[in-house]
């Protein structure tokens, strides 16, 4: 039940109101495979963002989201010691900044952050009752382990069953399978008391604790990367069946597929030192592109990260603001096109709208949606070819203002919100650029049409001639519109009119001057 019968649940829960209990774990700030910024740590949480947008604004479902923050391990320890301050200290600043870093990728916070040393006494209580319920046992040096052989063939549900999982105490264990519920302090640790002596909490027994304490004896959905599955998210269901005594603790898992180098098997992670951070990476490309790499994968899949890959998602992105700006353009008459095949286009905005929904409802199959939303644009796109007069054509603007509504909405629920921040922009502060551009790109209109009209020819010339005097006018035009588009101010002559756009680099220009006056203000 835990993997493709997710699509039934969606078929199930289409327009009733619905509570989803869902529930992640933080990748520790120092954990095996990953640091709070990596890169390939960010792919995971974009992914099983858009998989709530999708649930909660496709579907209709309210989804209660609890994330804990492990602020204690042997890694955050052993950085404590390396710079003699409190790990308390370190889990906080790398908190901080994980959350920052969400922020940056347009994350939508969880319902909940819980912090595992604010629940030690609880995760005391829910290993006594394991231990009650006889699914685990204590040693004299006061380790408390999990007893596999105890729950008998039910162990292994995400595969390597007959793996050891950890080396140290392993003399005390009953089984090499066993893991760790409860670790005994060693000398200048951080420590709880406990009934088996001062110690802290092993790595599983803390997420099946909070998400009890959250949820009860049932979970809905439960999500992590793949390298999650086995040995955490197999121990959780191990230890959360037992304590409860129920036979499915967790409905679904969902699992997201690695973040890679393309050409290289090997996941981004910090020991293989073939990572980069999020603010590295945002330096030289947007979230909202980010969001649209992450988009045209499956969320369970691998994910293959490389200039051609960020590229693509780039010009995907353009070819809908291309299409945004030509579309309003047309609704206002500023852009002169032959008559639009407005019944195909109202067809093919249904089927758009009946292939999203089904690709949606099919394991969240984005790549799939996104393949229809772009042949939707193509189609716009192939209808709004500028010519030079178009007196007398029939206009369609209904079914382009229809079709980029569609559009941007869809976009806006999986987090990529760019367009409809260009319209918002114009009722903020930074509207005053949109009002001189608008202004300055009229004026090089009327000069354009000045320049361009053309003086009567000798009788028998079949083409007449631009007056010589306003060809500099002219150059000078093109110059200005040349001499824009690297600061993210694109001009596009239609004929007697030009329209404009703004750029991803005009918004960065407007921020950084606003921070300059900021700083100068101070």
């Amino acid at each position: 039940m835990w993997r493709n019968t997710i699509k039934a649940f969606l078929r199930r829960t289409k327009g009733l109101n619905v509570q989803l209990r869902a529930y992640r774990v933080r990748p520790r700030p120092f954990g095996p495979c990953m640091i709070f910024d990596h890169f390939f740590s960010s792919s995971s949480y974009v992914r099983f963002d858009v998989l709530q947008r999708i649930l909660s604004r496709v579907f209709g479902i309210t989804v209660i989201h609890a994330m804990v923050i492990t602020d204690i391990d042997d890694k955050i320890i052993q950085r404590g010691w390396q710079e003699n301050v409190s790990p308390t200290i370190i889990a906080r600043m790398y908190e901080e900044e994980f959350k920052k870093d969400m922020i940056s990728l347009k994350v939508i916070p969880p319902t909940v952050y819980i912090r595992v040393t604010e629940n030690v006494p609880q995760i005391v209580a829910f290993v006594q009752r394991i231990i009650e319920n006889g699914n685990a046992y204590a040693t004299k040096e006061g380790d408390v382990y999990f007893d596999i052989q105890s729950i008998g063939d039910r162990y292994g549900k995400f595969g390597a069953a007959g793996e050891s999982q950890e080396v140290a105490g392993s003399a005390s264990k009953k089984d090499v399978r066993d893991f760790a519920l409860w670790k005994r302090s060693k000398p200048q640790e951080p420590h709880w008391e406990s009934p088996w002596g001062p110690g802290r909490p092993g790595w599983h027994i803390e997420c099946s604790t909070i998400a009890s304490s959250v949820f009860g004896r049932q979970l809905d959905i439960h999500s992590g990367g793949i390298d999650l599955a086995f040995p955490h998210h197999e121990n959780e269901v191990a230890q959360s069946e037992a304590y409860h005594q129920c036979d499915q603790w967790a409905n679904y898992f969902l699992h997201s597929g690695h973040l890679h180098l393309k050409g290289s098997a090997e996941k981004m992670s910090k020991s293989l030192k073939n990572y980069i951070t999020i603010k590295d990476f945002l330096q030289s490309h947007s979230a909202d592109e980010f969001r649209m790499f992450c988009l045209l994968t499956k969320y369970r899949s691998a994910i293959d990260y490389s200039d051609s890959s960020m590229s693509e998602a780039r010009v995907s992105l353009a070819s809908v603001s291309t299409f945004c700006n030509d579309a309003q353009a047309y609704i206002k008459g500023q852009l002169q096109c032959l008559p639009v095949q407005d019944v195909f286009l109202w067809e093919r905005l249904a089927q758009t709208k009946a292939s999203v929904m089904t690709a949606l409802a099919d394991d969240f199959d984005t790549p799939r949606a996104m393949n229809a939303i772009m042949d939707l644009v193509y189609q716009g796109n192939c209808q709004l070819q500028p010519v030079s007069t178009a007196a007398g054509a029939t206009r369609s603007p209904q079914v382009f203002g229809a079709m980029m509504g569609y559009i941007r909405d869809i976009l806006d629920m999986f987090g990529i919100d760019e367009f409809h921040n260009k319209e918002a922009a114009a009722m903020s502060n930074s509207g005053s650029l949109q009002a001189v551009v608008e202004q300055l790109t009229q004026f090089r209109s009327e000069v354009r049409a000045f320049a361009l009209t053309r003086q009567s020819t000798a009788p028998g010339k079949s083409q007449e001639a631009l007056y010589p005097d306003r060809i500099p006018l002219l150059k000078a035009s093109d110059d200005l519109r040349k001499n824009l588009a690297p600061l993210g101010v694109l001009i596009k002559d239609r004929g007697a009119t030009s329209t404009w756009e703004l750029t991803q680099r005009a918004s960065e220009i407007t921020d950084g001057m606003k921070r300059t006056n900021t700083e100068s203000s101070l």
